[in-house]
């Protein structure tokens, strides 16, 4: 099982790679200073399936290409701050244990108050953290490559559905202010 999910992890860099030098980024200095400060939010662009049924479901739509990626809306995060973690992602992929007639645990929706950051960075700048929340029964690790430009992969590892991978990127988190009801 290790050596699936290596491969998987493998293959997910060197795809995100790629994305990643096709597109904008970032000054490496300002996301040290993200990194380092541990008060930042990951933006997911891409979702990266590696269940076959997903696979061969997107490539028998119409005027689909052959590939296993989803595109999002941007709206899908994780927020990292030095007290919690909070995570909304969307799965698509089996699910060992579902609960039936419960949309709302259908993705990684959760915040964890209760997990350890373990970071480094390696020779070339890029940095890599491994969240293992404790408060969370499916969710075994969060792995969060994040490059010098700010682009991003990231792998959930669960114990109860396959493993997915996101690309997207990091940047500063935003202050949200909640509505009040007239």
């Amino acid at each position: 099982m290790k050596k699936y999910i290596s491969l998987l992890m493998i293959f997910g860099f060197l795809f995100s790679f790629q994305s990643c030098a096709s597109q904008g980024s970032s000054d490496p200095a300002v996301v040290n200073a993200l990194v380092d400060s541990q008060e930042f939010t990951f933006y997911a662009q891409r979702a990266n399936p590696t269940n076959y049924d997903v696979i061969n479901v997107m490539n028998s739509m119409p005027n689909s290409t052959a590939s296993r990626i989803l595109n999002l809306n941007g709206d899908y995060t994780i927020v990292v701050n030095k007290n919690s973690v909070d995570v909304e992602l969307p799965y698509f992929g089996r699910v060992f244990n579902p609960s039936y007639g419960n949309t709302d645990k259908n993705g990684y929706t959760f915040t964890s108050k209760d997990f350890i950051i373990n970071k480094s960075q390696n020779k070339k700048g890029n940095w890599t953290l491994k969240i293992k929340p404790k408060d969370v029964n499916t969710v075994d690790e969060i792995n969060i490559e994040i490059f010098k430009n700010g682009k991003a992969f990231v792998s959930m590892r669960s114990n109860d559905r396959q493993p997915i991978t996101y690309d997207g990127y990091v940047s500063k988190s935003e202050v949200k202010q909640e509505k009040e009801k007239l």
